[in-house]
């Protein structure tokens, strides 16, 4: 039993600091400043101009500028502002402008989204991905690989699924453009 202890004691001071190295509030701006200076947040943050931290667990509010991470599991709110993420987002990116660099796991919800992989649903009036995206919506959608597009203008090097449209652009599309509606041949 005190053995027990003892791996529980030595184990509680070892892992402590790593559950206190996240801020429950945060405020960024520029010039990478942040109160609590710290590099990850797991609560609420609100950037101004360009707020930056490595991971953010929560509620990340761009108030006017852009909020950069390079991690965000939570939701990504930009009040005429822009989020940007750079490895990886799980949650939903609500805002103006969504860039997200890696793998998004959720929602892009916004009147531009700039994505890379989506495992999940694009929604705005342009959608371009460098990436494969499961689902795009919006008036115009681009992208290297998607399964399912919806807009007036859709553009894909390859289709997996479904192109519904005015114009409707797929290099594996049973025709290169076609309207109304295309898919692989």
């Amino acid at each position: 039993m005190k053995k027990l202890l003892s791996v529980l004691a030595v184990s509680a001071a070892v892992m402590a600091p790593a559950a206190f190295a996240s801020s429950p509030v945060m405020f960024s701006t520029i010039n990478g400043f942040n109160a609590p200076d710290s590099d990850a947040v797991g609560g609420v943050r609100v950037a101004l101009l360009h707020g930056q931290v490595n991971e953010l667990k929560g509620l990340d509010l761009a108030v006017i500028g852009m909020s950069e991470t390079q991690k965000t599991t939570g939701v990504n709110l930009g009040f005429f502002g822009a989020s940007k993420v750079n490895q990886e987002m799980t949650g939903a990116s609500l805002g103006f402008f969504n860039w997200n660099e890696g793998q998004t796991t959720g929602v892009n919800l916004g009147a531009v989204n700039i994505t890379n992989n989506v495992k999940g649903a694009n929604v705005s009036f342009v959608n371009y991905s460098k990436g494969d995206t499961m689902v795009d919506v919006g008036a115009a959608n681009l992208s290297e690989v998607s399964t399912v597009q919806v807009g007036i203008f859709n553009k894909t090097n390859k289709i997996e699924g479904v192109q519904v449209g005015l114009i409707n652009c797929a290099d594996n599309g049973f025709f290169p453009c076609f309207p109304i509606v295309n898919f692989a041949k």
